[in-house]
């Protein structure tokens, strides 16, 4: 809670304006964005028992199958706890599996598994279809501005860690050379 004001338990009956210097407009757009672009993994998740934490979860493994639990958790940048209940249960149910490494058996590596790769196509191809359709509405010459701008809202010191996500242009691993 910024600063100690004064509680006052009168309503106050004016919505905030621009005139407070920040830019609401683009708060609320995403908002929605965000509700919407979660809205149909929601509820695939939903059928199974799972929600977003799952969903962020399985994405990254998806994305960097071997990854660690100690590179997940800072990806993710979450603690052990909070990762630990959305594991196990992606173990249970079969849609990661958990291997030691081969170097240090005290680390655990994670993969996905046949239904964890399905599950995870399925919750990205409806997100994939909503940005290709933004990307037409505004014009695929616009894809630059737009990751550039996500990007930018990524804390500075944490921007190097996307540049280093597999399958990013410019990584190892990736597509483009």
């Amino acid at each position: 809670m910024p600063g100690k004001e004064e509680h006052d338990p009168a309503p106050i009956r004016t919505a905030l304006s621009r005139e407070d210097g920040i830019d609401l407009d683009i708060i609320e757009l995403l908002f929605f964005a965000y509700r919407d672009f979660t809205s149909d993994p929601d509820q695939i998740l939903a059928a199974d028992g799972f929600g977003r934490a799952h969903h962020r979860v399985l994405h990254f493994v998806n994305r960097m199958p071997g990854l660690t639990v100690a590179e997940l958790l800072e990806v993710l940048k979450i603690t052990k706890q909070s990762l630990a209940r959305v594991l196990k249960q992606l173990i249970d149910t079969g849609h990661i599996v958990q291997l030691p490494g081969p170097k240090d058996r005290r680390q655990r590596e994670l993969y996905p598994t046949g239904r964890g790769r399905a599950l995870a196509l399925a919750l990205a191809r409806p997100q994939s279809r909503r940005i290709d359709a933004a990307l037409k509405e505004t014009g695929r010459e616009k894809r630059d501005v737009i990751e550039r701008f996500l990007k930018a809202m990524v804390n500075p010191d944490l921007r190097a860690q996307i540049d280093n996500l597999p399958g990013r242009p410019g990584t190892v691993g990736s597509d483009d050379g």
